[in-house]
């Protein structure tokens, strides 16, 4: 390690300082660290060769990427050092979105069934093959869901609603446009499901009994809720100990349009967004993917998010046991 003046010298500029925190939790690559700060490579890039320089940071080659760690000597003065950069990066107001964004990114490198299965929905179709197809899928995988109670939050005419009726022990459909649930009421009377309701009611405060339902289901309706964080912790009201929920929706994007086209409150949400209103819910478990990307213009693509309610409240002993 160089001289302790050198030491603080680096470690006194913001950026730096972010990156030598980051790097204290976690072994990182320039991309990831990308994808965290919401910086330039060139920038980063230039932070972490001063840190290295200064034997703050090391590095390692994995495949082809290059890992970079926090490099401290474990004596006293490289212990103080390690105390110095913790206290101080508590003062950066952007400290607390930094870890989140970093919680994100190991959910994500642990979620390695994601990349098969990105590249197995790419290959999807391209190949005709009798008798294989989206819906038929979608109807197997219905056929495997167990008899649930569940709730489809912003169900519009309920199409969502009817195909999990099919299965499911009870469906309570809501939306906040009375044409809606009068259409979805009526068709599902004509088809027969009985255990098919359809409520009128908010996203944010939908009419449904605390822990009620097993299964909590946002498609493509966050989008259009005022305050979706509210909406967020409104189905985790609902949901009984052990439920979960499962959120469809639009990844952020710039489609102006879509405000008037598609009357959308919000352009889509980050994958970061919807994962601290989750767990500021309280939810655990917490699972986000990109699961398809339109090929045509304007390119939405879409995310999948997963999460439970905990069998035990959150300051009960036994909390984290199960």
């Amino acid at each position: 390690m160089s001289s302790i003046i050198k030491s603080l010298r680096l470690i006194s500029d913001p950026t730096r300082l972010r990156i030598l925190h980051l790097l204290g939790e976690e072994e990182l690559s320039v991309a990831e660290l990308q994808e965290i700060l919401a910086m330039g490579q060139s920038r980063i890039s230039t932070q972490l060769a001063q840190l290295k320089q200064g034997h703050l940071v090391n590095d390692r080659r994995s495949g082809k990427n290059c890992l970079y760690s926090l490099d401290l000597p474990p004596d006293r003065a490289g212990k103080r050092l390690g105390e110095t950069i913790s206290l101080a990066a508590e003062e950066l107001p952007e400290i607390h979105q930094d870890r989140a964004a970093l919680r994100l990114l190991l959910r994500k490198r642990k979620d390695q069934a994601r990349a098969y299965f990105d590249e197995l929905a790419g290959r999807f179709g391209r190949t005709y093959c009798p008798g294989r197809s989206w819906k038929s899928l979608g109807e197997t995988l219905l056929k495997l869901l167990p008899p649930l109670e569940i709730a489809d939050l912003g169900a519009g005419e309920g199409t969502f609603s009817q195909l999990l009726a099919q299965r499911a022990a009870k469906v309570i459909a809501v939306d906040n446009s009375e044409k809606m649930v009068e259409f979805g009421s009526r068709v599902a009377k004509e088809n027969g499901f009985s255990n098919l309701e359809y409520r009128l009611g908010d996203l944010e405060d939908p009419p449904i009994e605390a822990a009620s339902v097993d299964l909590a289901f946002f498609s493509q309706s966050l989008h259009h809720a005022v305050h979706p964080a509210t909406a967020i912790a409104g189905a985790n009201r609902i949901l009984r100990p052990g439920g979960r929920i499962i959120i469809l929706d639009l990844l952020r994007h710039n489609f102006e349009e879509a405000r008037e086209m598609y009357a959308d409150v919000w352009l889509g949400f980050t994958e970061l967004e919807i994962s601290e209103w989750l767990e500021k819910a309280g939810f655990t478990g917490i699972e986000i993917s990109v699961v398809d990307r339109e090929k045509e213009g304007p390119g939405f693509q879409t995310i999948l998010a997963i999460a439970d309610k905990p069998t035990a409240p959150p300051d009960s002993p036994d909390h984290g046991l199960r």
